[in-house]
């Protein structure tokens, strides 16, 4: 019989979040997958856990996780560990889980602590819809394509930061979205524990003056709808209607459903745009 893949939810700073689940599990297991066994290996001391580990990390994720799932087929039971919070969020594992369900591995989590999670609810911010980007891209191209979908998202954003980056990821972030609402958690679970509800513009501020220290989840308000409408609006309006038909004929409409979302896009009747397209037919 195939083992199981066990994604165990670690701490994110406070030791007392660990759950009797998760210390039974890493107990049983005949091998711990572990972020970095140099700081694992305090966690597991800590609760006497003496189950052998073994690295998987951003840059052995596809070997690595070749290699446990022969172990997971050959009916060893494995544990994956991140350094902080749950597995295969902004993580590696997600490649490990993947390959398992590609083979019929079972997998299954362990829920606990997960920082994003902890933030939005510390933030009052919406939590209905939500948008998690974890760490923003390190190549430039693809970083300003980010931003420029998160500049129209209307879900809350939830982002992560080192503290050495945090200035120049808030200025962008301002320079990109303007300013919205944001809560920055720092140090979550931990003693020095900080919540501060804010705004882009007085965060980046802020930081401009005072040293960031700490790992931050920063909560961000997305655009919102009526926003979002009027900004449309105005590009339809800079338009001329034979123009805004014209869009949506190229992308493959007919002409009554073209001509139906013109009038929805403008916010005026049907009878209206089918009305002026008619007189300027007839001159």
């Amino acid at each position: 019989m195939t083992g199981t893949l066990y994604l165990c939810a670690t701490p994110i700073g406070n030791l007392q979040d660990m759950t009797p689940r998760v210390r039974e599990t890493l107990k049983m297991v005949d091998v711990i997958a572990a972020e970095d066994t140099r700081n694992s290996v305090k966690l597991l001391h800590h609760f006497d856990i003496h189950t052998p580990m073994t690295s998987y990390h951003e840059y052995n994720k596809v070997e690595k996780a070749r290699q446990l799932v022969e172990q997971l087929l050959a009916g060893k039971q494995i544990a994956l560990i991140t350094d902080a919070g749950t597995p295969a969020i902004s993580d590696p594992g997600e490649v490990l889980v993947r390959m398992c369900h590609e083979v019929n591995v079972p997998v299954t989590s362990l829920p606990g602590p997960c920082a994003c999670i902890t933030a939005l609810t510390l933030s009052g911010l919406s939590s209905r819809r939500f948008s998690f980007e974890g760490f923003l891209p390190g190549d430039k191209k693809e970083r300003r394509m980010i931003l420029d979908e998160l500049r129209r998202e209307s879900r809350t954003i939830i982002l992560y930061e080192a503290p050495h980056h945090l200035t120049g990821t808030l200025e962008e972030l301002y320079g990109c979205l303007g300013d919205r609402k944001a809560v920055l958690c720092r140090e979550l679970t931990k003693k020095f524990e900080t919540i501060l509800p804010t705004t882009l513009k007085k965060a980046l501020e802020f930081y401009q003056e005072q040293e960031p220290r700490g790992e931050y989840v920063l909560v961000v308000e997305g655009k919102s709808i009526q926003e979002i409408r009027r900004e449309e609006i105005a590009s339809w309006e800079a338009m001329t209607i034979e123009e805004h038909m014209a869009y949506y004929e190229r992308q493959g409409m007919d002409y009554k459903s073209a001509m139906k979302q013109v009038a929805k896009d403008r916010d005026v009747g049907k009878r209206e745009i089918y009305a002026y397209l008619n007189q300027e037919r007839q001159k």
